[in-house]
């Protein structure tokens, strides 16, 4: 790669405050110089971002892009595995088709990468995974598999498998079953422990207690789905029985508990916001929610749960809850440097910084106003879209 020169644009470093006429280097997919009076090397190509405005790539924090394609019914639709209730040994990447239309549309939205799991009509739903959305094949699209274990708590699984005259049928049930996944992973790591100096005492290899147990050595978290104070509160929990990393995904009504959820340092997912409230369990979601979390404390990314919303709305999502009290810049790191952390690749992307992957991109004016148009898009340092095609 020769590199890239962005000048003098308007940056929003999303770490570091706003950087006025400020020109960013990248070289070798990743950004080597953020400053004044850049000089671009023999064959780097320069980009003029006068005018503009250069923030990290945004990030769907939750979605299920490529796992739940667009235009298909159920020949497309592989997000919930729906015939048992713990599902852990199911891993997004077995299903995403990285040329499904989503991941198009999100790079002309700016939306560099995403994190796509299953769906929540199981207690346990399987792993998903952080990618971007640009790339020749998945694997060049991945940035982090796994990067967390879906769970989920409230109406679906009880939904689900109440049709199917199976456990469980209640909340009590869906709690039940995912205590007692904890602890067959549990019992299954002892024996991990005691076979690691005697092949002879070591357990026969158990592909859904593995994932599990990633989750109960604290190297990815249980990403649990919850809208209700309770259900959110029984996350909270079950969280602090096992001793175990977790964020909240969509916390519909964190805001009630904004306190509770900064004391115990648990970051949340917020959305799908632009729907109808199509449950119960929604009744109360309000905008307002991610701001209220913000400003208690909390680390809050925001979604689109996609194809819920299309993944080219995440804009006009952060757009509408600073309408609602965020602050503009809590909403640009909710897309951005939280939303990197909770997708595990916190130390990689997320901000315009020396270090980062190049991962960019520049807008015509504010990302947050209807009128901007995404000028170009910049993924490993290469330009993956420009406005008009040139």
């Amino acid at each position: 790669m020769a590199g890239l020169l962005i000048t003098g644009a308007e940056v929003w470093t999303a770490s570091n405050g706003v950087l006025d006429k400020t020109d960013v280097l990248i070289r070798d997919g990743k950004i080597v110089s953020v400053g004044k009076g850049l000089r671009p090397d023999q064959g780097v190509e320069v980009i003029e971002g006068r005018g503009c405005v250069l923030t990290p790539g945004f990030i769907d924090a939750h979605a299920h892009v490529g796992i739940w394609e667009e235009g298909l019914g159920w020949e497309g639709n592989d997000v919930n595995e729906a015939t048992e209730p713990v599902t852990p040994h199911l891993r997004a990447i077995d299903a995403i088709n990285h040329e499904d239309q989503g991941f198009k549309d999100a790079v002309t939205a700016g939306v560099t990468a995403v994190w796509s799991s299953p769906g929540s009509a199981n207690v346990v739903g399987g792993e998903g995974a952080t990618i971007r959305t640009a790339g020749a094949s998945l694997e060049e699209l991945i940035l982090k598999a796994p990067s967390g274990l879906k769970a989920a708590l409230g109406e679906n699984p009880k939904r689900v498998y109440s049709q199917l005259k199976k456990l469980p049928s209640t909340r009590m049930g869906t709690a039940a079953l995912l205590r007692e996944t904890l602890v067959k992973a549990q019992n299954y790591l002892v024996k991990l422990e005691k076979g690691a100096g005697d092949p002879d005492k070591a357990p026969e290899r158990d592909l859904r207690m593995e994932a599990v147990v990633r989750v109960l050595r604290r190297e990815i978290p249980l990403r649990i789905h919850a809208h209700r104070v309770d259900d959110i509160l029984t996350a909270l929990r079950i969280a602090a029985e096992f001793d175990i990393p977790i964020t909240l995904e969509h916390c519909t009504e964190g805001h009630k508990i904004a306190a509770e959820l900064a004391r115990r340092q648990v970051p949340c997912v917020i959305g799908p916001s632009l729907t109808s409230r199509t449950k119960v369990e929604l009744k109360d979601r309000t905008l307002a929610t991610p701001g209220i979390l913000a400003r208690a404390g909390v680390k809050v990314a925001l979604c689109t749960d996609h194809p819920v919303i299309p993944i080219r709305h995440l804009p006009l999502v952060a757009a509408m809850v600073i309408r609602e009290g965020m602050a503009e810049q809590d909403a640009l790191r909710a897309v951005t440097l939280h939303a990197a952390a909770i997708c595990g690749v916190g130390d990689r992307l997320g901000s315009v910084e020396p270090g980062k992957e190049a991962d960019l991109v520049l807008w015509s004016g504010s990302p947050f106003e209807l009128k901007t148009q995404v000028v170009a898009t910049v993924i490993r340092g290469e330009v993956v879209f420009r406005a008009g095609g040139g």
